[in-house]
């Protein structure tokens, strides 16, 4: 049984190795997205206006009718409806349906950087793209860390799904790799300790077993929550439903429409602000609507609330969020991060644990430590299987060769 798990660790280790080395790394990074990418682009985070009295700021609902009708080419998504002194308005656009094809055509942008003073345009990029310059840095490894970037295909996110099975595979060997850190219960302090005197290929070892051992707990957490968040419509929110059942949303009684064949909105959004905010005042709702945004391909309109400065929900499971119809401005569903059943618990938990930011800043340095620790147990891993592998051609060549015996 030993030999049997130690081999199905040794080939689950090496198909995850590649995925978790580059998962674990940009995992470490982004749980510093915002920080880093303000850092190295700061001509779409800092107004060039400066900082000045709020009274001097034009209103985001402003900003963006202006830059609608500026460039006939685009539909504001994502709008925040508050402003950081000293910040841009930074937006989400899709593409505005073309009247006489009835197809959308892509701009080549998905999000701007607005000057909430002058209103002008300080920088347009395409959140996501493959590429590696600075305004693109950020975004393209926040998207390698859950895809690797690999395109959709046959109607599927094959990325998602690649990384998903991935994190399957990573959840099983957890549980192997604890089983066979310990192979004897005389022994058990061992698959705690660090060779560091010795160095060589006993440390290497021992960062491999000892520090995934001290860590266990918390990189199973890392891999089930990762299955959650690649393959949750697919196979986890199916099986929790199953025994605690979820309340169901408006993307579940819905079905995307086309990507390049968005819904046209009926409702504008100041008609959905006005009432959200009244629904919130019923619901007794303390926190202000801190942004609005549009899924095109659903016809809903979405009003997320929060105090500004806190879109993250740091300290939380999340911010409540209340749909609207954008044909006929009705409320269609809220979302209560915390409120529901036990399995609508469960669902809310996984992106504030996967992040980290269910414990605020401590918990974003632990997520990127133990992103770093992901990345050296995958380095380790392998150099573990390179020197055994090159032992056994050895011995091979050996036993082979007639003059090893002489």
């Amino acid at each position: 049984m030993h030999t049997l798990l130690v081999r199905l660790h040794r080939w689950f280790g090496l198909f995850m190795a590649v995925f978790l080395f580059i998962a674990g790394l940009t995992g470490a990074i982004i749980s510093w997205d915002r920080e880093l990418d303000e850092w190295l682009n700061p001509q779409l985070f800092k107004a060039q206006s400066g900082t000045v009295a709020a009274d001097l700021q034009q209103a985001p609902l402003d900003l963006a009718r202006r830059i609608e009708a500026s460039d006939p080419r685009i539909v504001v998504t994502s709008l925040p409806l508050s402003i950081e002194p000293g910040h841009t308005l930074n937006l989400g656009v899709r593409p505005r349906v073309d009247a006489r094809t009835g197809l959308a055509v892509e701009p080549g942008f998905n999000q701007m950087s607005i000057d909430p003073v002058s209103g002008a345009v300080q920088g347009r990029r395409q959140w996501g793209a493959v590429s590696l310059a600075r305004e693109n840095l950020l975004p393209f490894l926040y998207k390698l860390h859950y895809s690797m970037h690999i395109p959709d295909g046959f109607g599927l996110e094959l990325g998602m799904l690649l990384m998903g099975v991935v994190g399957i595979v990573w959840v099983l060997d957890c549980f192997i790799a604890l089983w066979i850190s310990f192979p004897s219960a005389a022994n058990w302090r061992k698959s705690f300790v660090f060779r560091w005197r010795q160095g060589g290929h006993k440390l290497n070892f021992d960062l491999h077993r000892s520090g995934s051992v001290w860590v266990w707990s918390l990189l199973l957490l890392l891999a089930i929550t990762s299955v959650s968040m690649n393959l949750g419509d697919e196979i986890v929110r199916p099986l929790v439903n199953s025994i605690s059942p979820l309340t169901r949303s408006v993307f579940d009684e819905r079905s995307p429409t086309p990507r390049d064949r968005p819904i046209a909105a009926w409702q504008t959004r100041e008609q959905i602000l006005a009432a959200a905010r009244a629904e919130a005042a019923r619901r007794g709702w303390n926190a202000p609507a801190g942004t609005i945004y549009y899924f095109g391909n659903y016809g809903i309109y979405g009003v997320g609330f929060f105090e500004p400065g806190h879109e993250h929900a740091d300290g939380s499971l999340g911010n409540p969020w209340l749909y609207f119809d954008s044909t006929s401005g009705q409320l269609v569903s809220a979302n209560v991060p915390g409120a529901g059943s036990a399995g609508d618990l469960f669902i809310d938990l996984q992106f504030p644990l996967h992040s980290g930011r269910i414990l605020g800043l401590p918990g974003r340095i632990l997520i990127s430590a133990l992103g770093l620790v992901v990345a050296m147990v995958s380095v380790t891993g392998v150099v573990i299987w390179a020197r055994k592998r090159k032992a056994r051609q050895r011995s091979t060549a050996r036993s082979l060769d007639p003059m090893s015996t002489a």
